[in-house]
């Protein structure tokens, strides 16, 4: 998998600077979606896997995951909570990194 800079520019770094975006464009690998290496993992139980508290991060101006698809995994993947950053593109933690950051902290406290 590859994601080429109009992908970048457009879906997940619209937000960002433009060195960001620059920055992140020279930094591009291919990738792949780890199927072979999630293939030979053990299942995932509820006792372990099933006993971590999940919170999800909506990003609202996310154009890389639509926001139907992240509501879809909210209701399926067992999240204990959702919270919202109003204004970050997927990449929140260029966008918007004391909104992440504050975010995750309110998880961590609330959390632990």
């Amino acid at each position: 998998m590859f994601f080429g800079p109009k992908f970048l520019a457009y879906k997940l770094y619209q937000l960002c600077s433009p060195e960001d975006l620059a920055l992140a464009s020279s930094l591009v690998r291919t990738s792949s979606l780890f199927l072979e290496d999630l293939s030979k993992a053990k299942y995932f139980t509820d006792e372990r896997y099933g006993s971590v508290k999940r919170v999800y991060i909506v990003c609202t101006e996310d154009k890389g995951i639509p926001k139907e698809f992240q509501q879809w995994q909210i209701d399926n993947i067992g999240v204990t909570e959702a919270k919202e950053i109003k204004g970050a593109d997927h990449m929140a933690m260029l966008c918007m990194p004391e909104k992440l950051c504050v975010s995750l902290l309110e998880i961590a406290h609330k959390y632990n």
